[in-house]
């Protein structure tokens, strides 16, 4: 028993027909992928050098532009229709807004509510002259003696019907009543009495006996009738029908039942005979040439072509590596070519040639041009600067001749006094005026 496993990176082992086939395939790929993977590093290249030298700088200014064009399109009008269009509007609807919401206001404290207060009053004065006095006088000189009237009459019959049912209708009644308790006894509970006592109970007593006699009989006479029903039904229906089922219908049930089993039986070996039938002739017409064809055609095909396949992906794999380095060093000679074909000579002429020349030129000419340029300009403007002087002097010359010596001008903003003086004294700085 082994404890350690093996490797996971280790392969199976190869045989003849994998290292027979690997090393033309390797060549054929390598060849095939070379010019490929050069083209790709060519692309590779030129795209990384388009997208470096034009695509970014062209779609900054594109980016720039469009900034810009949206900036001018689309802030802009914006920004102009928000500042004087929209919040001019705005600013008028609120002024039309609160204007009418004043106005409306005013119309209900100056108006609607004085209005509103005058009509209550007036209504009020309606009601209490039209309504409310008419029905206090009614109620105070009509419905009040009437109604003292109809209590006094109301008081006087009272005592009255009082009077004449205290004095006259309970003495009668008391009789009444004493007058028909008596007729009621004597007419009416003791005749009631007797017939319950010597006629109802006697006559009681007998149907119930009669009832009794009755149930008997009847209950007598049924169950005679269902012994006899019982006894018919059991000889007539139950003992042939059991009969029938113990002596015919059983055995005949039985004789079904076993040719039943016996068809059943034939038809399941019959069934059993037809299924091997069947398997055996699908199988050896079947599953023995295609399990023949799967193990001696397809088997030995399908690892041939996975070795093929493995081997031409792994081919693959390496050529384009090696074409990798292929490229790269081609690309390298090419670089090392043009830097010592262009590069270097331009760099040596740069170096050894143009910039002695530049220097000397710089030197000889650009220096002492610049320096007569600067001390031409430095004279000029002293000239200028003393023409505008002697100009403004004769200016104010010419306006103190003419016009007198100009007044100070008044003081716009206050100045701070001076410091003191080690003489304890201040002293006052006015500002310069110009003359």
């Amino acid at each position: 028993m082994d404890l350690e496993k093996p490797g996971a990176g280790e392969r199976p082992p190869e045989g003849c027909l994998v290292v027979a086939v690997r090393m033309p395939v390797r060549i054929v790929v390598l060849v095939l992928v070379v010019p490929v993977r050069m083209v790709w590093d060519a692309l590779v290249v030129g795209g990384r050098f388009l997208r470096d030298t034009v695509l970014r700088p062209v779609g900054r200014a594109v980016g720039r532009v469009l900034e810009r064009l949206g900036r001018v399109l689309v802030v802009v009008p914006l920004v102009w229709a928000y500042r004087w269009v929209l919040t001019p509007l705005t600013h008028a609807l609120v002024w039309l807004v609160r204007g009418a919401g004043a106005a409306l206001v005013w119309v209900y404290a100056r108006v609607l509510t004085p209005a509103g207060h005058a009509v209550v009053r007036v209504l009020g004065w309606l009601g209490r002259v039209l309504v409310v006095v008419p029905l206090v006088w009614v109620y105070r000189w009509v419905l009040t003696p009437l109604a003292h009237a109809l209590v006094w009459l109301v008081r006087g019959a009272g005592a009255a019907l009082g009077w004449v049912y205290a004095r006259v209708l309970t003495p009668v009644g008391h009789v009444v009543v004493r007058v028909l308790g008596w007729l009621g006894r004597v007419l009416v509970v003791v005749p009631l009495v007797w017939a319950y006592r010597w006629v109802l109970t006697p006559v009681g007593h007998a149907l119930v006996w009669l009832v009794r006699g009755v149930g008997l009989v009847l209950a007598a006479v049924g169950a005679g009738v269902f012994a006899g029903v019982l006894w018919t039904g059991r000889w007539l229906l139950v003992a042939p029908a059991v009969w029938s089922y113990t002596w015919v219908l059983a055995p005949v049930g039985r004789g079904i039942a076993w040719c039943a089993r016996g068809l059943w039986w034939v038809s399941g070996r019959v069934a059993v005979g037809v299924g091997a039938a069947l398997y055996w002739a699908g199988r050896v017409l079947f599953v023995l040439p295609a399990l023949a064809l799967w193990r001696w055609v397809l088997v030995p095909l399908g690892r041939v072509l996975a070795a093929v396949g493995r081997e031409a992906a792994d081919a693959l794999g390496h050529a384009w590596r090696v074409a990798g380095r292929i490229s790269l060093a081609v690309g390298r000679f090419l670089a090392a070519l043009f830097r010592w074909v262009f590069v270097e000579p331009l760099r040596w002429a740069y170096r050894t040639v143009l910039t002695p020349v530049g220097h000397a030129v710089r030197d000889a000419v650009l220096r002492p041009a610049a320096r007569a340029a600067r001390r031409v300009g430095r004279a000029g403007r002293e000239a200028f600067a003393a023409a505008r002087d002697i100009a403004r002097q004769t200016r104010a010359d010419l306006r103190r001749a003419l016009l007198g010596e100009p007044r100070p001008p008044a003081r716009r903003e206050p100045v701070a006094a001076g410091a003191r003086t080690l003489d304890g004294r201040t002293e006052r700085v006015y500002p310069p005026t110009r003359e």
